[in-house]
């Protein structure tokens, strides 16, 4: 057993063309969840928001993600529609700029 599996990740490491390894969380199809893009926002924690099945809802921010990630206008963000209510969804999840590029070069968006 090894005692601290943390010590073999390098905080620097660069894949082999010199980019920096990114992260990315993908959404669960099996959970209903899907890409979508912030449109506009209405106010009161509410985004007007075009998902990728293409139709537009009215997506609400969660209260886990309120305070940590402000979503702007163009944000590429993780949507759960609402399974009595096709037309309003549940934000769940923004990606950051580096992020969504590496989502746009490996061809999810």
């Amino acid at each position: 057993m090894r005692p601290n599996s943390n010590d073999d990740i390098d905080p620097n490491a660069v894949n082999p063309d010199g980019s920096p390894v990114v992260r990315v969380r993908l959404p669960k199809k099996w959970a209903g969840e899907q890409f979508a893009i912030a449109d506009l926002m209405m106010g009161a924690n509410h985004i007007r928001v075009r998902c990728y099945d293409g139709i537009t809802r009215m997506g609400r921010i969660k209260g886990k993600i309120k305070k940590r990630a402000w979503i702007r206008e163009g944000d590429i963000v993780i949507v759960t529609p609402w399974s009595f209510q096709d037309e309003k969804c549940d934000i769940i999840y923004r990606y950051l700029p580096p992020q969504a590029d590496w989502l746009r070069k490996n061809r999810y968006l």
